[in-house]
């Protein structure tokens, strides 16, 4: 059985930091794709960042130059740090893990629960 726990959500002030944590298990984490996702209220989902197999990297226009993923295929986790945070990054993040296809393609079958960040003007 496949498991998503993200960890490192919460409120923080703008122009400030977090950072997302993804454990995966039940998975060969290495040998799939991770993908950082958020919804905010009222809007469609959006595929922030995401890292291949190969750690090929892929971000949202609007986080370049202030989020970084990356992975650490021997602890089976991903993160995501966002610096220079800003009121609209407010919203519910989710990682999930995939081929490439299906996370570049917002179709992966594997997602966490979900851990909200809030980004105060």
């Amino acid at each position: 059985q496949v498991q998503l726990v993200e960890s490192g959500g919460g409120l923080v002030q703008a122009g400030g930091s977090l950072r997302l944590s993804c454990a995966a298990s039940g998975i060969v984490f290495n040998a799939n794709a991770l993908g950082w996702f958020r919804q905010a209220p009222g809007k469609r989902r959006q595929l922030v960042a995401s890292i291949t197999s190969g750690s090929t990297t892929n971000y949202l226009d609007s986080v370049k130059g202030r989020f970084t993923i990356s992975r650490d295929n021997a602890k089976n986790t991903g993160y995501l740090q966002m610096n220079s945070l800003k009121p609209e990054d407010t919203a519910v993040y989710y990682c999930a893990v995939d081929t490439s296809l299906k996370v570049l393609t917002g179709t992966p079958r594997y997602w966490g629960q979900g851990t909200q960040v809030t980004v105060s003007s």
